[in-house]
């Protein structure tokens, strides 16, 4: 069964690898917002909502990301280990200058 936490634990473990960090994110009085924040060198930094494969994000979690979104700030859910690995992808494209 896919867990959250391992998901979380390839992230932080690929990011790292990166030369990047992966934090938690913890925003008082502001529902919603999303569980990490990938900071990649050359000051890429990305919002990140982790879910297992069958995991549904709330409708405040939605907002939270749609505002980000709005801002032009790099926001994500990411699905699942499949998902992760995507994210990944994207990380190290960006990084290539691909993106």
């Amino acid at each position: 069964m896919e867990r959250e936490r391992d998901i979380e634990k390839y992230l932080k473990a690929q990011v790292e690898e990166m030369g990047g960090l992966f934090m938690k994110f913890v925003s008082p009085g502001n529902d919603g917002v999303p569980d990490r924040i990938a900071i990649m060198p050359g000051g890429h930094v990305w919002f990140v909502e982790l879910k297992t494969s069958k995991g549904r994000t709330t409708a405040i979690q939605e907002w939270q990301i749609e505002q980000l979104k709005k801002r032009d700030v790099p926001a994500i859910v990411v699905k699942g280990m499949i998902g992760a690995r995507v994210f990944i992808e994207t990380l190290r494209d960006e990084q290539d200058g691909l993106l």
